[in-house]
């Protein structure tokens, strides 16, 4: 019998982190703003500037976790990154005031950094070259699976009140990740492999010389007009999707909207993405990233729009159908492409600044849907706002260099 490839199984353990992270900090949010509101009589700005503090370990801390794991891989950040979040997300339990609020979101900013995108693409990449995009949508598609978990929350809440489901949740994210992080492992070579299950008839490390052209590249990589265009597609789709994902329920229930219902809308969003994250990373190893990249980000663009007018009822599932899509496929896409446009050796460091940029859309993003909402009490605007945002977005993705020339500039240090 033929043995599973062992970046198969950091594949699945990366899945099932990101099911259960994304599932609880990320897409789960959305369940706590309207309790949090009628307790306390915050505002929704004040309430969204904390999502903006838990998009922290994207931005202030991702360039520095990307740096640390290629550093000192990816296993020890993400036990790391588990014991804190789980800290994070307890404490959040216990709060009575907006300044322990905010203190728990930044501690659960750190925890999150060391077990998120960074970390965990920066393991898979460092397994799969010719079948980077597959292992990545199977991995990315635990953050659409994360989905399932919002219909939890809702009902955690419902039954035990928000402060106990905060305690449930942390207590499972120790339970949970604990042992994933012991599967996961950093390098092939370090167990006489090479990316996608091929021998080493090596070293087992990349020499000395392989690792000072790579520091060399990576200066040259950072002035590469195309890594900026990525980059910034990055900031904008992480402007639109970490407004929506935080407001989607509030601004279902302005449409009159059941919580029940909206708390499955709120998980069908993730959960339709996992189509996107699959047939995306397929597609991705078939075709030309960068087309299939703007395709993504123009489904994106619509589904907004379809969001817009959610009052006519088909409209809310063509939005969960493109967005969810959309998004879904951009997701393994940007580490997908970084991954075969600039080799695994710098990947780390270059997604950490990739999500860097993205932090600061995702900072933006749900604070001014918030404020938005606060002085107009709609988000029709918002909605079509970052609709054009995106639409810019595809523009610079179609602007990227083919790769071709961008690796021959680059080899030219070799």
């Amino acid at each position: 019998m033929k043995q599973i490839y062992y970046g198969w199984w950091i594949v699945l353990a990366s899945f099932m982190i990101a099911f259960y992270v994304a599932g609880i900090i990320f897409y789960g949010f959305t369940a706590f703003i309207e309790p949090l509101v009628k307790e306390f009589g915050w505002s929704y700005t004040q309430i969204s500037l904390a999502a903006s503090l838990r998009g922290l370990e994207m931005g202030l801390l991702a360039p520095l976790v990307g740096f640390l794991v290629d550093r000192f891989g990816s296993r020890k950040l993400l036990f790391s990154g588990v014991i804190v979040l789980g800290f994070g997300v307890i404490l959040l339990g216990f709060i009575h005031s907006l300044a322990m609020f905010y203190g728990a979101f930044l501690l659960i900013a750190f925890g999150a950094g060391g077990c998120t995108s960074v970390v965990t693409m920066t393991a898979v990449a460092n397994w799969f070259d010719k079948n980077v995009g597959k292992a990545m949508g199977v991995m990315a598609s635990g953050f659409g699976a994360s989905g399932l978990i919002v219909p939890v929350i809702v009902w955690l809440i419902a039954a035990y009140g928000w402060r106990t489901a905060l305690i449930i949740l942390g207590l499972g994210m120790w339970i949970l990740g604990v042992p994933i992080a012991c599967i996961v492992r950093n390098r092939p070579e370090d167990y006489g492999y090479l990316p996608d299950a091929k021998k080493s008839r090596g070293s087992k490390h990349p020499s000395q010389g392989h690792a000072q052209v790579a520091g060399m590249r990576f200066g040259k990589m950072l002035k590469e007009k195309s890594l900026l265009f990525v980059n910034l597609s990055e900031m904008l789709r992480l402007m639109a999707l970490t407004a929506v994902v935080t407001h989607i329920m509030p601004y279902l229930s302005t449409m009159k909207i059941s919580r029940m219902t909206a708390g499955l809308m709120a998980a069908g969003i993730p959960l339709l993405s996992i189509i996107g994250r699959l047939g995306f990373g397929w597609l991705g190893d078939l075709f030309e990233k960068k087309h299939i990249m703007a395709i993504a980000y123009s489904l994106m663009g619509l589904g907004l729009l379809a969001l817009c007018y959610v009052k006519v009822n088909a409209m809310i599932y063509i939005f969960l159908f493109l967005f969810s899509n959309g998004f879904g496929g951009i997701s393994v896409l940007r580490g997908a492409i970084l991954r075969e446009y600039y080799g695994r050796y710098n990947f780390g460091k270059l997604l950490g600044i990739m999500m860097g940029f993205g932090a600061c859309g995702g900072i933006i993003g749900p604070t001014t849907a918030g404020w938005v909402f606060d002085r107009m009490q709609s988000y029709y605007f918002v909605w079509l706002a970052f609709s054009g945002l995106i639409a810019l977005a595809v523009i610079l993705i179609m602007g990227i260099e083919s790769k071709e020339k961008i690796k021959e500039r680059i080899n030219a240090l070799s």
